[in-house]
C-alpha cells in the first residue's frame, strides 16, 4: 500500500514534505468524509470540526482538509487554535460526526499533523486509521465520489469555542473550592492554549503571570513550554509563585514546578493524585494505567498505597484504549499527557493542573510536599537518529546488548528500546539505581544503533 501514513499520534512530518503536503491533507478530509459519513448514514446532515495550534502551515491544512470535506458534502466547523483536548470535547458536544486537530503537538513548528476524533470524543483506533490510509493511498480510492449541485458542503467560524470549553473546565473544578491566593507561573508554549488557559485560572480567582502568550507562526515550543521547564522554574523563584504550569503547543500535556522550583513530571502527577482520588474512593479499581516510560518509582508508591500500576505501550491512546476496555478512570504518562476519564476522553494540560491544584488546596500543602509521595530512580534517555524509520528487530546485535545489560541491572532497573512514531529517531530509555552506569549503557546502545543506521 506504500508508505504508512498514522504513527502514534496521527499523521505527522514536516509541513510540504511527504506525507504532511496540501494534497494529502485533502485526501484525508475526503477519506474521513467518506468514512464517517457510511457510519452515520442516518444522519442526513454531516458535520466535522477542526481545530489546529498556531504554527505557520496550520492555515493551509485547514484550508486543505477544509476543501476536501467540502468536496464531499460535508458541513465544516472551523475553530480556530484551541488546544486537542477541546477539539475532542466541542466534537462530542456540538454532535460533530468527527473531530479534526491540525498540530504536531510538541514538535518544532516546521513540523505539522493531523489527528482525528471520533464523534464520541476519542482518538481513533488503529483499524480505522488503516481504513483511512486505504482511501487515501491504497486499493479503496476509487470509492470516494463526489457530490456535485447543491449536495457539496459550507464552512463556517465558531465563534464561541473558546467561551464553551473554558466553562467546561471551570466546571470539572469544585465549586466549593477557589484559587484566590495562588500564585501561578503561566506558560502556554507560544501554543493553542494561549487564549483559554490565562482564562481559565484567572476566572478561578488565580494570580497568573503568564509566558507563551504571543504566537506569532514560528515561535511554538521555542525554547519555552512543557518540554523546556526552565524557563517557568526561573519564573517561580522570580515572581515567588506557589506554582509553575507549562503546557505543550497543543495543550494536552503538562508539567509543573513546584515552589522551590524542581520540576515535577507526569509520574509524580498521576501519583499525586492518584492518592487523593484513592483517599476519596473515585480510582476505579485502585489502578492506575501508565506506559512502560513511567518509573519504576511510581510503580512503587502505588503499591504502597495498596493500589496497583498497569503498563502500556508509549502513546495517550493506548493508556485509553486500556482505560476504556478494562475499566479505569485515571491514566498518563512521564511526559505529561494525564487523562482524567471521569471528565474528559484525552489528555488535558489544563484539566489535570484544575486537579492537582484542587489537591494543594484540599490538603493545604505545597506541591514540595506533595510530591514526595514517589521517589524516582535515575532514567536517562538517549535518542539516536536513524537515515529512515527502521524496526529495532532488524538492528544486528541489539537484542543481545540488551540482554547482557539487563542481567547487569539484576531486576533493579530496566532498558527500553523503540522507534519513534513520529520521526526517525530510536528512543533508548535506561532506568536503575546507579546514574553513572545506566548513562553508560544508554551510550553503549547507542553506538550499537548508530553503527548500523544511524545518520
Amino acid at each position: 500500500m506504500g508508505r504508512r501514513l498514522f504513527g502514534t499520534d496521527g499523521v505527522r512530518g514536516v509541513a510540504n514534505e511527504y506525507p504532511m503536503t496540501i494534497e494529502i491533507a485533502m485526501r484525508i478530509g475526503q477519506a474521513v468524509a467518506y468514512l464517517f459519513k457510511s457510519k452515520n448514514n442516518k444522519n442526513k446532515h454531516h458535520k466535522i470540526l477542526i481545530g489546529k495550534d498556531t504554527r505557520l502551515s496550520g492555515y493551509m491544512f485547514e484550508t486543505a482538509l477544509s476543501a476536501g470535506l467540502c468536496s464531499m458534502g460535508i458541513k465544516v466547523l472551523l475553530v480556530g487554535p484551541m488546544p486537542t483536548p477541546a477539539i475532542a470535547f466541542l466534537t462530542s458536544s456540538m454532535r460533530a460526526d468527527a473531530g479534526v486537530v491540525i498540530s504536531a503537538s510538541h514538535n518544532p513548528f516546521e513540523y505539522n499533523g493531523i489527528k482525528i476524533f471520533s464523534a464520541d470524543g476519542f482518538k481513533l483506533p488503529d483499524e480505522v486509521e488503516e481504513e483511512i490510509e486505504k482511501l487515501v493511498i491504497g486499493e479503496n480510492q476509487s470509492l470516494i465520489k463526489l457530490p456535485t449541485h447543491e449536495n457539496v458542503g459550507k464552512a463556517f467560524r465558531i465563534e464561541d469555542a473558546p467561551g464553551r470549553y473554558i466553562v467546561f473546565l471551570k466546571n470539572t473544578f469544585p465549586q466549593s473550592l477557589t484559587l484566590e491566593g495562588v500564585k501561578i507561573v503561566l506558560d502556554c508554549a507560544n501554543g493553542a492554549a494561549y487564549k483559554v488557559a490565562p482564562l481559565v485560572f484567572e476566572e478561578l480567582g488565580a494570580q497568573v503571570i503568564t509566558y507563551g502568550t504571543n504566537p506569532n507562526g514560528i515561535n511554538i515550543n521555542d525554547n519555552c513550554g512543557a518540554l523546556h521547564p526552565e524557563l517557568i522554574k526561573n519564573a517561580v523563584l522570580k515572581h515567588n509563585a506557589d506554582i509553575g504550569i507549562a503546557l505543550d503547543g497543543d495543550a494536552d500535556r503538562v508539567i509543573v514546578v513546584d515552589e522551590k522550583g524542581d520540576v515535577v513530571d507526569g509520574d509524580h502527577i498521576m501519583a499525586i493524585c492518584a492518592k487523593s482520588m484513592i483517599e476519596q474512593q473515585q480510582l476505579k479499581k485502585n489502578t492506575l494505567v501508565a506506559t512502560v516510560m513511567s518509573n519504576m518509582g511510581l510503580e512503587i508508591a502505588m503499591k504502597n498505597l495498596g493500589a496497583k500500576l498497569i503498563r502500556t505501550k508509549v502513546g495517550d491512546r493506548y493508556v485509553v484504549e486500556k482505560m476504556r476496555d478494562e475499566g479505569y478512570n485515571f491514566g498518563g504518562e512521564q511526559s505529561g499527557h494525564l487523562i482524567f476519564l471521569d471528565y474528559i476522553t484525552t489528555g488535558d494540560g489544563i484539566l489535570a493542573a484544575l486537579q492537582l491544584l484542587k489537591v494543594m488546596i484540599e490538603t493545604q500543602k505545597p506541591l514540595s510536599e506533595l510530591s514526595k509521595i514517589m521517589e524516582s530512580f535515575p532514567q536517562v534517555l538517549h535518542n539516536v537518529k536513524v537515515k529512515e524509520k527502521i524496526s529495532i528487530e532488524k538492528i544486528p546485535q541489539l537484542e543481545e546488548t540488551k540482554e547482557k545489560f539487563e542481567k547487569q541491572l539484576k531486576g533493579m532497573g530496566r532498558i527500553l528500546i523503540r522507534a519513534s512514531g513520529t520521526e526517525p529517531v530510536i528512543r533508548i530509555m535506561v532506568e536503575g539505581e546507579n546514574l553513572d552506569k545506566i548513562t553508560q549503557i544508554a551510550r553503549d546502545l547507542g553506538e550499537v544503533i548508530e553503527k548500523h543506521c544511524g545518520v
